[in-house]
């Protein structure tokens, strides 16, 4: 956005596109802005701005902006409470004399956008919860033609490829606030069409997220969706299997069954210290497992090959590959560094809507961390146009 444009909107207070905070203490209201922007309700098209460091009234309120003023503000992106993923820029700017930050927030391609499970947005003075009826407003905007893979529709596929009541047990209780679902009257339909898992009305079809999340037979529409598990008793592929198992099911049955797997396999010393204490230690750590077969499973590449996520245990080591080569923003030299980029973004909001992703980005280095702390070597990480490979070597 141009500096001029910036300026009409700093000095504009009465436009809807514009919010004012005199300083960054309120973090609840700038998520709430910038969940409003994103969702864009009287379809303006055009980016909402938050100006940080300004008085309702327009005037500087002289708040120092400084780097980690900024950093955490560009934060708020990743975070995981504003899901899907908001486009948003943050920088510094100096508008009239007064240095302030400026948030610039991209109308969303896929709304409804949600701040802690519920759909913010503003008309004109207001911003409030929207009401059902501006929800499914919002719904009617998406544009099909540049949805990600997650979002297309399955025209091949009906409701009744869906598990209905594990959507409503289980998955609605962890995306949506409890007061949100406590007034909720929509239909059974609009609900599944608001968390993007059936296109809009009048010809709804589920997703390529229906079936994935809650899909009775995923596999049947997306043959890749499943985690290939080999135990070898050797350390290379020519090793006899001691035991062999194709993971399937919707995203819960996938997640949970793998960690079950994973932690079964998993063996443990006991070792008795001079002090006659004794310790227990694992070969290998599962929070690092788990971070990377989840990690594995939300970045893969499902459109561009039916090949699964492997897990190939040997006698030294883990392999795990996944399909698919980097994405987006994210390269060879920033790659585990915290950059983030999501070839299936409302996936990625899916898993932390279930709990297996407490904050994004941090995945790898959390991964990493578990893995010292228990003795292991780094997990060694080969990328390939086609496919992503980790190692991680066994606690010696």
């Amino acid at each position: 956005m141009k500096d001029q444009e910036l300026a009409m909107l700093f000095a504009d207070l009465e436009s809807d596109r514009v919010e004012r905070k005199a300083s960054a203490s309120d973090g609840k209201k700038i998520r709430q802005a910038i969940c409003a922007f994103a969702n864009d309700l009287p379809n303006h098209k055009q980016p909402g701005v938050l100006f940080v460091g300004v008085n309702d009234d327009g005037t500087c309120s002289n708040l120092p902006i400084t780097d980690d003023l900024l950093l955490n503000l560009s934060n708020i992106r990743s975070e995981g409470k504003i899901l899907p993923f908001p486009v948003l820029q943050v920088n510094k700017r100096i508008i009239n004399d007064c240095e302030i930050a400026v948030i610039i927030v991209e109308p969303s391609d896929a709304p409804p956008i949600r701040f802690d499970g519920r759909t913010c947005v503003r008309v004109g003075p207001r911003r409030a919860t929207a009401t059902p009826e501006e929800e499914r407003r919002l719904n009617e905007k998406r544009r099909a033609r540049d949805l990600p893979f997650d979002l297309r529709p399955f025209v091949s596929a009906s409701i009744d490829d869906l598990d209905l009541e594990g959507f409503q047990h289980e998955y609605l209780a962890s995306a949506l606030a409890p007061e949100v679902l406590q007034e909720n009257q929509r239909s059974l339909n609009q609900k599944l069409i608001s968390l993007r898992f059936m296109t809009p009305e009048p010809n709804s079809s589920p997703t390529c997220l229906g079936i994935l999340v809650i899909g009775k037979d995923p596999r049947q529409f997306v043959p890749g969706f499943y985690i290939q598990f080999v135990r070898f008793d050797g350390v290379d592929l020519t090793a006899p299997i001691r035991d062999q198992k194709d993971i399937s099911g919707s995203l819960v049955d996938l997640l949970r069954y793998i960690d079950e797997v994973l932690q079964a396999n998993i063996s443990t010393a006991t070792n008795i210290t001079v002090q006659s204490v004794e310790i227990k230690q694992p070969d290998y750590p599962i929070a690092a497992l788990q971070q990377l077969v989840r990690n594995a499973v939300m970045h893969r590449s499902y459109e561009e090959t039916y090949a699964p996520v492997r897990v190939y245990w040997f006698q030294d080591r883990i392999e795990i590959q996944s399909p698919g080569g980097l994405f987006g923003q994210v390269n060879r030299r920033n790659f585990g560094e915290g950059v983030t980029d999501y070839r299936n973004p409302h996936l990625a909001e899916a898993m932390k809507n279930l709990g297996y992703v407490q904050r994004f980005g941090i995945g790898i280095p959390v991964a990493q961390k578990e893995l010292e702390k228990n003795g292991n070597p780094p997990a060694e990480f080969t990328i390939e146009d086609s496919y992503i490979s980790v190692v991680i070597r066994r606690q010696k």
